[in-house]
């Protein structure tokens, strides 16, 4: 186990957050994606900047420190302040799973490009987010992606397109194929470039509550 601040101290960009809680939401997502998790998050670590989460929530309490305002949806947090809300506020234990080797200048660039482009992206309705994770899997219920852009995104959705964008995972694969659970070691994702992720580190964070 780490502590926040070691945890804090040792992500590095690609990293990734994931969170399990014990809400009626929470166990929805558990329950229809079929996965210990329920959230994921993926670190940003660039240059003096302090260390970054790039997620997507409902929840706007944050500064979002792209747009430089609170607003739902797509965001990118400082990374402390996100592990504190989802723990303290939300009830939620978090793990660390590190990228290996550390991710690239190039990947960083990717993933800041990213950000730019999916920033404050809405984050849908349950229905919805329903909806298109069952269409990211029933082939008949697919249909044409005409570009990357997405009119809405939820958690796992912005990690894997981050990652596609890194040379991480494979093109043309829908987003929506992607959820939390796809992000916990049980289910062996495969990176490409040599790339994988290690084991969960639970970290423990300080309740004040």
């Amino acid at each position: 186990m780490l502590t926040l601040d070691e945890a804090v101290e040792l992500t590095r960009t690609g990293d990734l957050w994931v969170f399990r809680g014990r809400s009626v939401p929470d166990r929805a997502i558990q329950t229809m994606t079929n996965s210990p998790v329920n959230h994921v998050g993926m670190a940003i670590v660039v240059e003096d900047m302090p260390p970054m989460m790039w997620h997507a929530e409902l929840g706007k309490s944050l500064l979002d420190l792209w747009s430089g305002t609170h607003h739902r949806g797509v965001q990118l947090h400082d990374l402390r302040e996100a592990v504190t809300v989802w723990a303290d506020r939300y009830g939620q234990r978090a793990w660390l799973r590190q990228l290996e080797p550390t991710a690239t200048a190039g990947m960083e660039d990717a993933a800041l490009r990213t950000v730019a482009r999916l920033d404050g992206t809405p984050f849908p309705s349950t229905a919805r987010l329903a909806a298109r994770w069952a269409r990211g899997r029933v082939p008949q219920l697919r249909r044409r992606l005409r570009d990357r852009t997405l009119e809405s995104a939820y958690c796992a959705e912005v990690v894997a397109v981050t990652y596609e964008a890194m040379g991480l995972l494979p093109a043309g694969r829908r987003p929506n194929w992607y959820d939390p659970g796809r992000f916990w070691s049980g289910d062996e994702l495969d990176l490409l470039e040599g790339y994988k992720l290690g084991d969960e580190i639970t970290v423990g964070v300080e309740l004040t509550r």
